[in-house]
């Protein structure tokens, strides 16, 4: 982890961007004007601070931002009587915690009037605290497309009269299942990238992982809020092994697990066991604890792949999904054999047939099975409709050692 100055002023900003925001919001309302007012006082401090840091940077950030929101309403005459209030505002914390206050902000940003794409972006840029150009970078957009991208999400929010409070309890748990969808989201897309010439992107799945143990913090008697974080911290406790210095990736059976993080395995294991028993597992936990019997293998081929099988058929009976389906059947193959595996696949043309990873795990499971020739025309399948330059480079290193077999 970069403990550098910079690195932790960064960490400090990011922590305390959603605490200032969930302020402003929970006292003024107009959520665009006020995450407007946080962006330009964490420009500020990101110019400021780094020669002098005050003595109460959290203070210090609500005192600016309050003053950019009074340049706000005073650029707009029509506006007086709100420029009054806001400049006359006594800022006291408010009783509510700061966690409570990240939570709300999540819960908002994760708007159903929202599309998901904006609800990722708004996340990011304001719980997150990231910047529209990191973000854009990490999706590889233009800037300029995610920045309207962003600010329709703002819109939206305020077109559908949202304001900044926990939604009610009778609507409580589906939007805590679209804020648990949303973080799932971020750190899939930061472990193994869609796009672009890295497998994986470090600043999303940390990001992700702090925000899931701001909302376990905040929500403890949430367990697939647990289940989601163990998850996380289990999935990337692998991350150091995943791929070689030349960004190659490395199959989970191939990879050195000295380099596994024993530390983040242990806390996720640990969080997973607080929670399970305490009533139905959600697909979280289920996954979590896939995750677990992967973690506590001391080998690929001590793997208890009967008990994986097991947990894939109850995670596809909680939340059905071409996806699970997917891995059931790498589960199944490692059980019953690659044919048995095979066949679960046959039905999946339809859902996952532009993506992939289904002609991939096809290219395994035939490799498996011995058919070389099926191996071969699945994984050049799937190197032409991979977006990630790492995984096109191991497909096609895949297609080129089957070459070497078949003509030797």
């Amino acid at each position: 982890m970069d403990s550098s100055p910079t690195a932790r002023l960064e960490d400090l900003l990011r922590t305390l961007a959603p605490q200032v925001l969930g302020v402003l919001a929970r006292n003024h309302g107009q959520f665009d004007a006020c995450e407007d007012a946080v962006q330009e006082a964490l420009l500020e401090a990101s110019q400021r601070w780094p020669t002098a840091l005050p003595d109460n940077p959290r203070a210090w950030l609500l005192a600016v931002a309050n003053r950019r929101l009074v340049d706000f309403y005073r650029s707009e005459s029509a506006r007086r009587a709100r420029e009054e209030r806001v400049a006359s505002t006594d800022f006291q914390y408010s009783s509510v915690s700061e966690a409570d206050d990240t939570l709300t902000l999540m819960f908002l940003c994760c708007h159903p009037a929202l599309s998901a794409p904006s609800q990722l972006a708004l996340t990011l840029r304001a719980v997150g605290g990231l910047t529209t150009a990191e973000i854009a970078s990490a999706f590889l957009v233009p800037e300029a497309t995610m920045g309207q991208r962003i600010s329709r999400a703002k819109q939206g929010i305020q077109k559908a009269g949202a304001t900044f409070s926990m939604p009610p309890a009778s609507e409580r748990k589906a939007r805590l299942g679209v804020v648990l969808h949303v973080l799932y989201l971020i750190f899939n897309e930061g472990y193994a990238a869609s796009s672009g010439p890295s497998l994986q992107r470090e600043e999303l799945t940390t990001e992700a992982i702090r925000l899931a143990r701001l909302l376990v913090a905040a929500a403890p008697r949430e367990l697939e809020a647990t289940g989601l974080l163990s998850l996380m911290l289990l999935t990337d406790s692998r991350r150091s092994a995943r791929a070689l210095a030349d960004g190659m990736p490395v199959p989970l059976a191939d990879q050195d697990r000295s380099l596994w993080n024993r530390e983040q395995i242990s806390e996720g294991i640990g969080l997973l066991s607080s929670v399970l028993g305490r009533g139905a597992a959600g697909p979280y936990q289920l996954q979590a604890a896939i995750a677990a019997v992967h973690a506590e293998a001391p080998s690929a081929a001590q793997t208890d792949w009967p008990q994986i099988l097991a947990l894939y058929t109850v995670l596809e009976a909680v939340a059905p999904s071409p996806v699970v389906t997917l891995n059931r059947a790498v589960a199944v193959a490692m059980v019953h054999g690659p044919a048995a595996g095979l066949e679960l696949l046959a039905g999946l043309d339809s859902a996952l047939g532009k993506s992939h990873r289904l002609d991939a795990v096809r290219g395994h499971l035939h490799e498996m099975a011995g058919s070389l020739v099926e191996a071969r025309a699945a994984y050049l399948a799937a190197a032409k409709k991979t977006g990630s330059l790492q995984e096109r480079r191991y497909l096609m290193g895949k297609v080129a050692g089957l070459d070497e077999l078949g003509s030797s």
